[in-house]
């Protein structure tokens, strides 16, 4: 498995073409206490750098964005009941799809971690 990071902190980890996405610590951090997370359904599809999701949190609603083109497979449900796991465990338990990819090429556009490390300072 690799993991990838967009510059919309944004992690993905991938296994053939087949990847599970969530959000970085340093984006969970920066959101504060998140109190909503709205995902859309298995089986949408989207484009790289579409809208795929919104979090809420005490501070502010922050959309998420497709780092590339795919097929949500799975939604993480839990985050429904336990939105605040994002904050607990982003990186990790909290992902929020599975999905289906339809271009690997496109992860050439994306960071390896010391890349964001360095984005993030």
């Amino acid at each position: 498995m690799t993991t990838y990071y967009s510059e919309e902190h944004e992690w993905i980890t991938v296994e053939g073409d087949t990847a599970t996405l969530g959000i970085t610590k340093h984006a969970a951090d920066q959101l504060g206490e998140v109190v909503f997370v709205e995902q859309q359904d298995a089986g949408d599809d989207f484009e790289k750098g579409g809208e795929i999701g919104v979090i809420e949190s005490v501070k502010a609603a922050s959309e998420i964005y497709a780092p590339l083109d795919g097929e949500i497979t799975e939604i993480n449900e839990d985050l429904a009941d336990n939105p605040g796991a994002l904050n607990e465990d982003p990186e990790g338990g909290a992902w929020i799809y599975k999905i289906k990819l339809s271009d690997t090429s496109q992860l050439e556009d994306l960071m390896d971690l010391d890349a964001y490390k360095a984005l993030i300072g």
